[in-house]
């Protein structure tokens, strides 16, 4: 596994060489330089290291959310995700971020999405990007078929790309190590789902959603996929080894969270 990781993150080159900037747009293929992606890189640049040093809290949309401190988050830079808007009037804070990559979601969520106000992180995959303006970053991602995928690694440069390692919090991690925060707190992130079968399977709910902390997140009639823990494992790998390797942390302070990857902290603790 080790080996693995290490060949996908670097190939056999040194990290930030430029074989491995290289390896990076090969895999992501080539994309047009419109004057949308221009804005957006040049965003991304301005936010190169604007948070070296600090510290930052991703949060999941678990249910462990519901049995966490959330007000602790007032105040502190951080990261949400997907439908994550839902629920931000009980959960007493807004996220300094957002973040999306799942086609399913932006499709059916973007006129939400774009009346958010805080900084938003998209896919371009997504086809939404004619049907109004909007101040989101457009990313480059490259989708996981599965852990086996040749294309799988941690990008430290977002403007080249990233990997969607299948979930959207490790295209959190990345832009946050991007940033240059210094320790990354997870919550929400219980890595634990009872709703089963083929990972990337499309479903439409029945019901409430029993998988996330509100029971609409994905509820009665919202199309979605169905999670790829394994692949999500090996992603998060990448991302503890990126981070470590330059004296950085990620630390998963989860209410009775299942990730086996990160180590485990108490959320008021490591804010402190």
């Amino acid at each position: 596994m080790k080996q693995f990781l290490l060949k996908a993150l670097f190939g056999s080159n040194a990290p930030g060489g430029r074989m491995a900037l290289y390896r990076l747009r090969e895999a992501l293929g080539d994309f047009s330089r419109s004057r949308r992606y221009r804005w957006s890189d040049s965003v991304l640049m301005q936010n190169r290291n604007a948070h070296a040093g600090e510290t930052c809290v991703i949060v999941g949309n678990g249910p462990s959310l519901n049995q966490t401190d959330t007000a602790l988050l007032q105040g502190k830079h951080s990261f949400g995700m997907n439908r994550i808007y839902i629920g931000l009037d009980d959960l007493g804070f807004v996220p300094s971020f957002y973040v999306c990559v799942n086609q399913l979601v932006i499709e059916q969520c973007w006129e939400d999405i774009c009346q958010l106000t805080m900084p938003k992180f998209i896919s371009s995959n997504a086809g939404v990007r004619s049907r109004r303006e909007t101040d989101a970053v457009f990313l480059r991602t490259r989708e996981a078929a599965s852990h086996r995928d040749c294309g799988s690694f941690f990008s430290c440069n977002p403007i080249a790309g990233v990997w969607e390692g299948a979930t959207v919090t490790y295209v959190a991690m990345q832009l946050a190590y991007w940033m240059g925060f210094q320790k990354v707190i997870l919550i929400g992130v219980d890595h634990s789902f009872t709703t089963k079968g083929k990972p990337h399977t499309a479903i439409v709910s029945e019901g409430d959603d029993p998988d996330h902390f509100s029971g609409g997140y994905f509820g009665k009639g919202f199309k979605w996929q169905l999670p790829d823990l394994d692949t999500s494992e090996v992603a998060y790998q990448m991302a503890d080894l990126s981070f470590r390797a330059v004296g950085r942390d990620i630390v998963d302070c989860t209410v009775g969270g299942k990730c086996p990857v990160f180590r485990k902290g108490e959320l008021g603790e490591e804010l402190s």
